[in-house]
């Protein structure tokens, strides 16, 4: 026992910030799904986690697994019926030349699709579209646009319930309706969304000052492109159906991306095999390990001492308290991913019983604060695989460099915002 604490939980947690760090930084440059696994692994084969609990830790990812897998089935299809490009072209006609109108173009696109299919789809729908586009444009630097893909993936993901899977894991099985959901966050996104917007093109500005080509051949969209395009329209149906009734959104999204894909190869003839060999499924081994390592430190009573700090802040006062969870984080998920950083959140906020005030503050946190730097999110781990396969690579610095003007000032905006509403 050391300082009070056992040997156990000092191995744990020893554990879960080596694997998290090879996350983070890919040593080797093995991928993050090698290092959530590993440390997963080894929790339970040095005793220091009970089988059965890590399989339950697992279980509890099913809606996230589900929900990825159908996104993933969806852009992939997408992809390959060329519906991508289609948009692509379309996009760079409508800007006209002018490479400030493209980029405000993006960005508005890549909010509704955040806002109605999920951060995590704009990460795996949106980067390739935007990455076709700057292409038609013949732009000098594509990674101005692509950055947006990322910022307002987490600037716009609480939106709505559905807009950031961390949004179901905090609230769980307390997921308010839609109705209920607006009135609380409608402000603080159109502050984290606008303030996200000033602040990227203001540090992109001298990418955006040239004319980019107008001259733009727009590709004839197939029968399979048109039936992919059908399929991710009616899946933002029943996502926004999900969201109205607070219903699960795993299964339904799985469903209308097997349904989407069913339609395709009736239409078109695309075979599954190649869209099952597009997919990205290393992000699912990914997240089950950063499950298993959440449910092994929930083990060690990191939880429980947690929650009564937060509920002793409470105490004191709940608004200093939402201020106070927001900020840290906003920054703390930096370190540890959103994801996980969400699913301890969520039971800390449920073992303190706190206030919808700070719960708010929370999910703001959780949410804006990966826009800070790569590690911050899975959606920004999904992103960065969308670009590796577009041949562009980004940097934990370059990307910090530009997260360290724009997410501080967003995220105090939307703190701000929903301070106002308490």
């Amino acid at each position: 026992m050391i300082a009070g604490i056992p040997f156990n939980a000092w191995a744990v947690w020893g554990i879960a910030a080596t694997a998290t760090a090879g996350v983070i930084l890919r040593p080797f440059g093995w991928p993050e799904f090698v290092w959530a696994a590993c440390g997963a692994a080894a929790l339970v084969v040095l005793g220091l986690l009970p089988a059965a609990d890590a399989l339950a830790g697992i279980a509890r990812g099913t809606d996230v697994y589900l929900f990825l897998i159908g996104m993933m089935l969806l852009a992939e299809l997408a992809r390959l019926e060329g519906l991508f490009a289609w948009l692509a072209a379309h996009a760079a006609r409508r800007a006209r030349g002018a490479a400030g109108r493209l980029f405000t173009l993006i960005f508005a696109v890549g909010t509704i699709v955040t806002v109605f299919l999920s951060n995590d789809a704009t990460a795996v729908v949106l980067t390739p579209a935007v990455a076709a586009a700057a292409q038609a444009a013949r732009v000098p630097d594509k990674l101005p646009y692509l950055f947006i893909c990322a910022f307002i993936a987490n600037a716009a993901s609480f939106v709505l319930p559905i807009s950031n899977p961390a949004n179901l894991v905090i609230y769980g099985a307390h997921m308010p309706a839609l109705l209920q959901w607006l009135p609380h966050y409608a402000l603080p996104s159109a502050l984290s969304i606008g303030a996200t917007y000033l602040m990227l093109r203001l540090t992109q500005r001298r990418h955006l000052r040239g004319a980019i080509c107008v001259d733009i051949a727009v590709p004839r969209l197939s029968r399979g492109g048109a039936a992919s395009a059908l399929g991710i329209v009616g899946t933002a149906g029943v996502l926004m159906g999900c969201s109205a009734f607070g219903a699960q959104i795993g299964l339904p999204t799985f469903i209308a991306g097997l349904a989407t894909l069913l339609l395709v190869w009736a239409r078109s003839g695309s075979g599954a095999w190649r869209v099952a060999q597009g997919v990205a499924w290393g992000v699912l081994p990914l997240v089950a390990g950063l499950f298993v390592l959440v449910q092994a430190l929930q083990d060690t009573g990191l939880v429980a001492r947690l929650g009564v700090l937060l509920a002793e802040a409470i105490r004191h006062s709940a608004v200093w308290s939402g201020w106070g969870a927001g900020m840290v984080l906003g920054f703390g998920c930096n370190l540890i991913n959103n994801l996980p950083a969400g699913l301890l959140a969520g039971r800390v906020v449920a073992l303190a019983h706190a206030p919808e005030a700070v719960r708010g503050a929370v999910v703001i946190g959780i949410d804006l604060g990966p826009n800070l730097s790569v590690t911050g999110s899975l959606a920004t781990i999904l992103w960065l695989g969308a670009l590796r396969r577009e041949g562009v690579n980004v940097s934990f610095w370059a990307f910090l460099r530009v997260g360290v003007v724009v997410m501080p000032l967003a995220l105090l905006a939307a703190l701000g915002g929903r301070a106002v509403l308490f």
